[in-house]
């Protein structure tokens, strides 16, 4: 571990030079960062030496632990042949082995795969190939994505124009293209309100779809949407079978539609593909965080032979999808992907996993006996804890208390490290945290509500 000096220098060096995302510096400037050195299981351990819970798997990618075994040796032995080159013009073996799994384990009829390296640009790649399918397949005045109010796709500029975040997005708006936004999906929250069941919800948000097909009919591409939870809108629950419903609409409409599985995907809902619990195969589907475990930047698009086939023609007739990435299938990332895979077959993870499930699902419903927790929404191994002033009369907490913010900080002093999505507080550690491990995750997170929340209304 570092030393005292060295930890005040880091700091220093971190408050003089470095630019965190998603942060306001000057509350950054004001205070004492910790900067974590090493990892061990779903423990970060920091220049200090004090050990931290990763209750939120680093940004939602870590599925098997830090410092894995079996991961690092896949990665020091692809090291070894060579660290990247190029899929423009010529292919490594990683990356194509890689392609062949994922299509084996995603839904039926994805055969394709193109590489990116983040979620951000996997769902770009998505949006472009829908959009130039259409102009190959002789519609061109299909120029319109539908997507979700609170939807969260990433913060380049086209998956900004499908994402239904204010905060994040309202800034761009004159730099995004058009799309036409569903604004349903706040119902997610009648969990807290009370009005209405899970069917109105559905029939809700499908007459919006509806309705916006019917207003634009010829000009859709396609529907985008995070399956079954919308992340950073809020850990958000779709009603149950919406999924399967508007698939059904997307194909009988002639529509194409866009899963985006970035944060979903690789087990976190306790299948391999949130798409999986309601027998959906997307024309397109986009994975990346838990892809390469957590290990390297890595992020695939897949698709099916419909669309492929379309971009297929001579030269001169320019129908090549021109997009890439400098790191495209980089062999690195894409060996540690392998394994990362060959670990969920070898330990028969998903199966395993059910009883964790049930586990943190039972012990999250202890969180309602607190006074100020509105709501729990959790699908597999990632949860939301709403916090509210008052849940009875359904006030909220100012954005400016800071409440999220402080229970994080409180859980911090008391060794896990949490994510609040303003006053959603986010749990979503390693699926390969023990019960034992978990247990500490949610104690540390029910007191650190119950402490900030009581201090707050004091």
């Amino acid at each position: 571990m570092q030393n005292l000096r060295d930890s005040k220098t880091l700091i220093g060096w971190d408050k003089d030079y470095l630019w965190h995302p998603f942060t306001q510096m000057r509350d950054w400037l004001a205070e004492e960062p910790v900067i974590i050195q090493s990892g061990e299981g779903v423990y970060l351990i920091d220049v200090e030496g004090n050990r931290y819970i990763d209750g939120i798997a680093s940004m939602w990618t870590n599925v098997h632990g830090h410092n894995h075994p079996d991961l690092n040796a896949a990665l020091k032995t692809q090291l070894d042949q060579i660290a990247h080159s190029t899929l423009l013009g010529y292919s490594n073996i990683p990356a194509i082995k890689l392609a062949q799994k994922l299509v084996e384990i995603t839904p039926k009829g994805l055969n394709k795969v193109f590489y990116s390296d983040n979620g951000s640009t996997a769902v770009e790649v998505a949006l472009k190939m829908a959009f130039q399918y259409w102009q190959h397949k002789g519609e061109p005045q299909r120029k319109l994505f539908i997507h979700f109010d609170s939807a969260y796709h990433g913060d380049t500029v086209g998956a900004m124009s499908v994402g239904g975040i204010k905060s994040f997005h309202n800034t761009y708006n004159s730099l995004l293209f058009e799309c036409i936004r569903v604004s349903a999906p706040k119902t997610c929250r009648s969990a807290v309100v009370g009005k209405d069941s899970d069917m109105k919800m559905k029939t809700r948000w499908l007459n919006a779809v509806e309705q916006a097909i019917s207003e634009h009919t010829g000009e859709i591409v396609g529907i985008i949407l995070e399956p079954l939870i919308q992340g950073a809108g809020g850990m958000l629950m779709s009603p149950k079978g919406f999924l399967k419903e508007l698939a059904e609409l997307a194909k009988n409409q002639n529509i194409l539609l866009i899963v985006d599985e970035v944060m979903t995907g690789l087990g976190r809902t306790g299948k391999m593909w949130a798409c999986e619990h309601e027998d959906v195969t997307p024309d397109l589907l986009c994975t990346a965080k838990g892809l390469a475990a957590g290990y390297l930047p890595l992020a695939a698009t897949l698709t099916t032979d419909e669309i492929y086939n379309a971009f297929l023609g001579e030269y001169n007739e320019q129908k090549t999808f021109f997009h890439g990435h400098t790191f495209t299938g980089n062999p690195l990332a894409c060996a540690v992907a392998l394994e990362n895979i060959s670990i969920f077959e070898r330990e028969n993870l998903l199966h395993q996993l059910q009883t964790t499930i049930a586990h943190f699902k039972k012990r999250l419903q202890e969180f309602y006996t607190l006074p100020h927790v509105g709501d729990v929404r959790v699908c597999g191994m990632a949860a939301g804890i709403e916090l509210m002033k008052n849940p009875d009369t359904n006030v909220s907490y100012s954005f400016e208390e800071k409440t999220g913010i402080r229970v994080c900080k409180y859980a911090l002093s008391q060794g896990a490290i949490l994510r609040p999505l303003v006053n959603t507080i986010v749990l979503m550690p390693p699926l390969q945290i023990s019960i034992s491990e978990l247990d500490s995750l949610l104690d540390i997170t029910f007191r650190s509500i119950e402490t900030v929340t009581k201090n707050r209304a004091s």
